[in-house]
């Protein structure tokens, strides 16, 4: 039972299933994000208190993300992935749908902390897939989930462009990625994880213990590691939270055109992830990490220095692609730490990074308020900054091996 014959089908299945749950979970979230200025005008919102009402999402991220290493050694990664999954549509839903900000913001406080939990559970899940194969696979996956949010924010610029209202907009999303969702868990491998692949998730005691035994040179390299990873996420923010609402209301953009700021971020960051691993391979994580550093950081400066409708939907993508491959390098140096479990690293850096997701919207939100969404978006150049200055945490060129 142990041939080649055997097992390669079900794992060639589950690389699919894993693949399924990365571009479910992508495209869940996008499909509520170009409507968010919908949202907020519907509210009657102001910058800053609308910051802080999606910055709901990132604080269950937050709250919820140490528990998926529980949840996941005792129903199996699979499982947990699906069934956060169809808990965030459920959140996502309630959101949209919600007549006041404080409903708005706990719908999507229940779909950030699902997320989390979805997010740790399919790459586990991915990473026993690749274990079983015997070679890389989770770069593809990450992509997979950059197709995923370009999926979902077409789905949505359509359905503004056709005027469909935004509840009958988020059914349909939700049911077909729940169905989706389900079709995966088939396909994934059965049964509960194996200890070797539960260690991709460490608990919070795990954090603890791991915490009292690092090097003050292992806390400033993560520390490093977690700057990389916050800038990373600033950017995807600002394209998350505030691309469409800045094409449309500074920049006087229709609603559909809006939408394709985001788009164009998570499609070059799709490029970006694609080629990110031969880049790596050749010239170093450090090398790529600050060339893309540099590329967002110039591309949204210009782009801001000079406002214009397709110059901001190019910065926007500049900026995608420059941090595409800034959190997983991150990720890679925080798992082969020294001094550490597996996994405790990967998890520090991972839970730490959501801190730029619940950061970003109300600051960008308060200088928007007083200075203009244009100045609040200098985030992004600045992230692109951050990430140059802190590369060197990163891994140099490998030379290969004879």
């Amino acid at each position: 039972m142990t041939s080649s014959a055997l097992v390669d089908p079900a794992l060639r299945r589950a690389h699919a299933g894993v693949a399924l749950l990365f571009l479910t979970n992508g495209a869940l979230f996008a499909n509520i994000l170009p409507r968010y200025p919908e949202i907020k005008a519907s509210l009657g919102l102001a910058a800053a208190p609308y910051g802080l009402a999606i910055a709901a999402f990132p604080a269950g991220a937050i709250i919820a993300g140490l528990a998926a290493a529980l949840f996941i050694r005792r129903f199996g990664s699979a499982k947990v992935a699906v069934a956060g999954t169809i808990v965030t549509s459920l959140g996502i839903l309630a959101a949209g749908l919600s007549p006041h900000v404080l409903l708005f913001a706990l719908g999507l406080l229940v779909g950030g902390a699902a997320d989390a939990i979805t997010d740790v559970a399919q790459n586990a899940h991915g990473l026993r897939v690749q274990r079983g194969l015997g070679r890389s696979i989770i770069n593809s996956f990450h992509a997979t989930w950059s197709i995923g949010a370009v999926l979902g924010g077409s789905m949505a610029a359509i359905a503004i462009a056709t005027g469909l209202p935004i509840g009958i907009h988020l059914v349909i999303s939700s049911v077909i990625f729940c169905v989706v969702s389900l079709v995966a868990l088939r396909l994934c491998l059965p049964g509960r994880d194996r200890e070797i692949d539960e260690d991709a998730v460490a608990g919070g005691g795990e954090i603890g213990g791991a915490l009292q035994r690092i090097t003050a040179k292992t806390v400033v390299i993560i520390a490093a590691l977690v700057l990389i990873s916050i800038a990373g996420a600033l950017v995807e923010d600002a394209g998350m939270s505030w691309a469409t609402l800045y094409l449309g209301s500074s920049l006087g953009a229709p609603a559909a055109l809006a939408a394709t700021g985001y788009i164009a971020l998570v499609g070059a960051q799709f490029i970006g992830r694609l080629v990110g691993d031969s880049l790596t391979d050749r010239f170093g994580q450090r090398a790529v990490a600050i060339s893309g550093g540099l590329i967002a950081s110039v591309g949204m400066g210009l782009a801001l220095a000079f406002p214009s409708i397709p110059g901001t939907i190019i910065g926007f993508a500049a900026a995608g692609y420059g941090v595409a491959t800034l959190i997983p390098a991150a990720m890679q140096v925080a798992d082969d730490l020294p001094g550490l479990k597996h996994g405790a690293g990967l998890t520090i850096v991972s839970w730490l990074l959501r801190l730029g997701f619940l950061i970003s919207p109300p600051i960008v939100g308060l200088v928007a308020d007083n200075a203009g969404l244009r100045t609040g978006l200098l985030v992004v150049p600045i992230a692109g900054v951050v990430a140059v200055l802190f590369a060197w945490a990163l891994q140099g060129r490998v030379k290969p091996t004879r």
